[in-house]
């Protein structure tokens, strides 16, 4: 399995206009919802907040993978948004976020183990200083995608 086998064009958004992290991830929740990833909005934001108490999502470099185990997930997958200026997070820098790739897993055996593979997945990628700058400067979906690949 690949970043780019996993990435949806309709769930990516750039040009993102969030002041805060709350806006940030209902925006990107909007999309997982309209694309039949989830089944509700705030039951799934409660989850990933839920996650987010047990530690920094913020993985510096301006980059965020928050993510939690729902039972509110139709299927695997992932919202990624782009966002013109730096909100503030909880990051492992000190830095805040400009990068934000929201993961959907549920929370049975299933999405336990697609949950480490995506986030192992994503991390490998993410660990290159490239890969960030070319997914910070994306400003249409297909440069997101182009910047994993």
């Amino acid at each position: 399995m690949e970043v780019t086998d996993i990435v949806d064009l309709k769930t990516v958004k750039t040009n993102m206009n969030a002041a805060t992290k709350d806006e940030a991830l209902k925006d990107l929740a909007q999309e997982l919802l309209a694309n039949g990833y989830i089944s509700d909005i705030d039951g799934f934001i409660k989850d990933i907040y839920a996650r987010e108490a047990e530690g920094q999502t913020g993985i510096g470099n301006y980059i965020a993978i928050p993510h939690g185990k729902s039972a509110f997930v139709n299927k695997i997958g992932v919202a990624i948004g782009i966002n013109e200026q730096e909100i503030p997070w909880e990051s492992l820098d000190g830095n805040g976020v400009k990068g934000i790739i929201l993961f959907a897993v549920g929370n049975d055996n299933e999405g336990a183990t697609s949950h480490l593979k995506l986030l192992s997945l994503f991390a490998r990628k993410l660990g290159n200083d490239e890969v960030v700058d070319n997914l910070l400067k994306a400003s249409k979906p297909e440069d997101v995608v182009a910047a994993f690949a």
